[in-house]
Parts: structure tokens; sequence; C-alpha cells
């Protein structure tokens, strides 16, 4: 393959052939194109042996790389760290062209700033292009610029800007004859999960079909948790098997209120673009003066789900045997942490980053802070959510709560961790003493 000039398209968050931007581009380019996907190690390196959205990852490649086999191309997988590896594949290829796909997450920007040196350094040019959303950076801002950091005003002018256009399919298929043309003998190996060091979680996946039944009632079923009300899409949009412009066109046609939900997605992901201190960091700094509490006894009793509030601990067992917890229960989960038991939101933050499978950084960090207190247009510190009425509301006949906590309401039952009233005038005290 060095004899000839190559285009490579790398796969990160789009983990699909078609609908896809930045492979369209590369396949439109005047090179034969070849696909790659790096298992990065600083990445791999912090996981658990069974990581779902490892294999999940390790699923979809597989996948793809059969259906490039079958277009008599092939997957280059790599494992290792990005930047050598890039270095590498200069010695290995007559490589002219890199596209890929924009991430916005601190550690991607810097990675992608290097490997573009490294393209420039050895004359081919690096092209990122915007296919995770729909408006990017600061495409939607205020009109003297500033990045919005309110959802609302944000969400109405996404609407004012965007046109039926930009959420139009592009067909990549049409140009498969692209792909470079490999041997079968010669075709990439495509590396086993144990090749990677990992073994099965037992996980199963949400299908990443569009729901049009569930998602014509979102509005009216979405609250509650005992429902299939919700798209389970989100982990397919996190690794991008299914085209967010295709997300966008069911919701205009069926409803608005996901669309809303798709919007959110966009104005989290911009604000830890623009604001990138908020990985770390209180979005507004004074909430870095809370004094948590941090009872590493409670935050055990919270993580395995036996805090004694019901609709708290199915939430988390849901979140510990499935990678998933239904976004309303998500709320109450993370309010009572945060407020219940004045545990600081980072701890909360890492512990779902590790267990959910729809991980994405911008999203649970927004999220997290939204429900602390502490975000842009979060939750004032003085809403405590109470775990009973909520409990009442969404789960009244404990439909939730029995699947996921089969001993509610018997003598093995843990007592409440902490009394409602007691813990939600802590709290507030505890914020107003520390914001005066």
């Amino acid at each position: 393959m060095k004899k000839f000039p190559l285009t490579l398209h790398w796969f990160r968050r789009d983990l699909r052939l078609d609908d896809n931007k930045g492979l369209l581009q590369a396949l439109k380019s005047n090179h034969p194109v070849l696909g790659l996907f790096i298992f990065d190690s600083k990445i791999l390196s912090k996981l658990p042996k069974k990581d779902a959205r490892l294999e999940f990852i390790h699923e979809n490649l597989k996948e793809m790389n059969e259906d490039l086999n079958e277009l008599g191309s092939g997957l280059l997988t790599m494992h290792g760290d990005p930047e050598e590896i890039w270095k590498s594949l200069f010695k290995t290829y007559d490589i002219k062209e890199v596209f890929t796909c924009t991430d916005y997450e601190p550690y991607a920007i810097k990675r992608d700033e290097f490997v573009k040196k490294i393209c420039e350094k050895n004359n081919a040019t690096f092209k990122s292009v915007k296919d995770q959303v729909i408006f990017e950076k600061s495409e939607v801002t205020k009109d003297d610029g500033k990045p919005y950091t309110v959802y609302t005003p944000y969400k109405n002018k996404w609407l004012k800007t965007y046109n039926k256009d930009m959420l139009k399919s592009v067909d990549c298929k049409k140009y498969f004859n692209n792909f470079l043309s490999i041997a079968k003998k010669d075709q990439p190996k495509f590396p086993s999960l144990k090749d990677l060091g990992f073994i099965e979680s037992g996980i199963p996946f949400p299908k990443k079909a569009v729901k049009k039944d569930i998602l014509k009632d979102y509005d009216k079923n979405r609250d509650f948790p005992s429902i299939k009300g919700t798209s389970l899409l989100s982990v397919h949009l996190r690794f991008g098997t299914v085209s967010v412009r295709k997300c966008y066109q069911a919701a205009l046609k069926l409803n608005k209120v996901w669309m809303s939900e798709l919007i959110w997605r966009e104005f989290f992901m911009q604000i830890l673009y623009h604001f990138p201190h908020v990985k770390d960091s209180a979005f507004r700094e004074k909430y870095d003066k809370i004094p948590w509490r941090n009872n590493k006894k409670e935050f055990k009793a919270w993580c395995e789900g036996n805090t004694g509030y019901p609709i708290v601990d199915a939430g988390m067992r849901e979140l510990n045997q499935t990678g998933h917890m239904h976004n309303r229960v998500r709320m109450i989960t993370a309010s009572f942490l945060c407020k219940h038991l004045l545990i600081d939101w980072r701890w909360g933050e890492k512990y779902f980053a590790e267990k959910l499978l729809d991980f994405d950084l911008s999203a649970n960090n927004g999220n997290w802070q939204w429900a602390a207190g502490t975000g842009c247009d979060a939750s004032p510190y003085f809403r405590v959510f109470n775990p009973h009425t909520q409990f009442d509301k969404f789960d009244k006949k404990a439909q939730y709560v029995r699947k996921w906590v089969p001993e509610f309401e018997t003598e093995t039952y843990a007592e409440p961790i902490v009394e409602h009233k007691t813990a939600r005038v802590r709290a507030i005290e505890t914020y107003k003493k520390a914001l005066s």
C-alpha cells in the first residue's frame, strides 16, 4: 500500500458508514480511502476488564469491518497511544489526506492538534468535519458573539437559525467504490476483545432503531421510569452509530419535546467547549466554596442503592446492572447525593462516568452541575427534590421500584440513611452560608 497515495478516514464518535459527513468528504477526495480506528491506550488503561462501552464500540466496529470486507476493503484497527500510532502510520503508508469528524472534548482537542501537526510535518492535510451536531462551537451565540449560558434563549436562537436543509442526510453509499481495494488475504486483522485485554460485560445494548411509536408519545411518557417512553438512543448518539440528522428528522415529525432534548445535548457541548474549566470545577466558581460532607460510608450506600429511599435505590441498581438509568431518576439520584448527603457532585459525576453506557462528558457534567446547583442554568440551590413525592408522582404503583428493589416493603429493606426534612434544611443552610 506504500506505493499508493491514500486518504485516511479516522473514525471516533462516528461509528457508521452512511450519513457521515466526515467520511463523505474523505470518499470524495482524490485518493482511495482506508478507514482507521484507534483503541486509545490512554483511555483503555483506565477501564475495568468488563467495560460495556468498550464492548459496544468493538461490536459496532466489527460490524463495520465486515461491511467493508464485503466491499473489498477493510478497517485498519490499531491499539496504542494515538500520537505514536500516527507517527508509525506515516512511515507505513503514503498518506496524503486525513479526514475525521470533530470532537469537542478537551482531551480530543489537544490530541487532534498534535495529530494535525504530525500531518503537516508529513505534507498531509488534516480536515476535521462537523458531524455529531447541527451547530458547533460559536455557531449559535448571543448577538454580541458571546456564548449562551442559559438553555432557553440558546434553544430559541437555535430554532431561529437552523433550516431543514441542515437536517438532511448525506449519501455516502454512492461513493463506496472509492474505499481502498484490499485483497482478501491482505485485509487488516480485526482484534478480538481478548486481544484488547477485555472480556464480555453481559450487558445488553439498546437497538439503534428510531421507534416512532415511542417518540410520538415521548412528551407524555418520558418521566415515568416503568414505561418504555424514552428513545434509548443516547448511547448511539454518543458513539455515532446513528446519525444526529436522522434523529432531528424524526423529532421534527414526531415530537418537539424530544427535539428540545437533542438541543440540550448541543447546549452542553458548547458549554464544555467555551468553558473547559467545568470539567473539574463548578461553572459558577463561588460554588467551589461549598464544604461538602463527603461521608464515604454514605457514598457507598448511594452507589450500591441502599439509601432506604426506594426511587433512589432503584435507579442506582438499574445503573449498576444495566449501564442505564432513566433520565428522571438520574435527576432524583443526583439531587439526593448533592443535597441530602452533601457529597461533592464530582464524586457522583465520576461514578456515573464509570457506569453509564451512554456516558458523554458534556452531558454528564452539565446535568450533574444542574442537579448540584453549581452549573449554568442550574436548578437553584434551595430546590431540593423530595424523593418521596418524586416516587409518588412518577412511580405511583411502584412498578419500577419493585423491579429493582425486590425487598421493598419488607423488613429487610434498608432504613432511610437520612431524614428528608432535616437533610433539606441542612443543605439549604450549608449552601447559603458558603455563598454569602
